[in-house]
């Protein structure tokens, strides 16, 4: 084989071993089944969180380039787990909106949750138990 077929093997093998990782991290930090449900019910009330965050000018500039590039990645066809993948495909949206969520709380804090929640607050209580978000 030539030189250039093992190296294009050894980039592939070494992507396929950090996806293999990726999806294992993710699998271990994954929510449990009932919380990724009532996370994936209340996707609209967080996309307009998430969209109403951004767009506070109060907020710090750090808090809001996080919010908009979360709205990027969740707008983007690509994911770090592709959806055909069983319960991760899905859930590596969740958890990386989680992930954010839980950074702006800790430099903004949950008054700004709280002020931009359009849901129910049933629906707040529901979210910050899936995101472990204090209350």
């Amino acid at each position: 084989m030539p030189d250039w077929a093992w190296t294009l093997v050894g980039v592939l093998g070494g992507l396929l071993l950090c996806w293999l990782v990726l999806v294992l991290v993710l699998w271990r930090t994954c929510p449990d089944e009932l919380r990724l449900r009532e996370l994936l019910r209340l996707l609209p009330d967080v996309l307009r969180l998430v969209h109403r965050l951004a767009g506070d000018g109060t907020l710090s500039r750090g808090v809001r380039v996080r919010l908009w590039l979360l709205l990027a990645y969740l707008a983007l066809p690509i994911d770090l787990v592709p959806d055909f993948v069983p319960v991760l495909g899905h859930a590596d949206d969740a958890i990386v909106v989680v992930l954010v969520l839980r950074s702006v709380v800790h430099r903004a804090g949950t008054a700004a949750i709280d002020r931009h929640w359009p849901g129910t607050p049933d629906g707040l209580a529901a979210l910050r138990r899936a995101s472990r978000l204090p209350v």
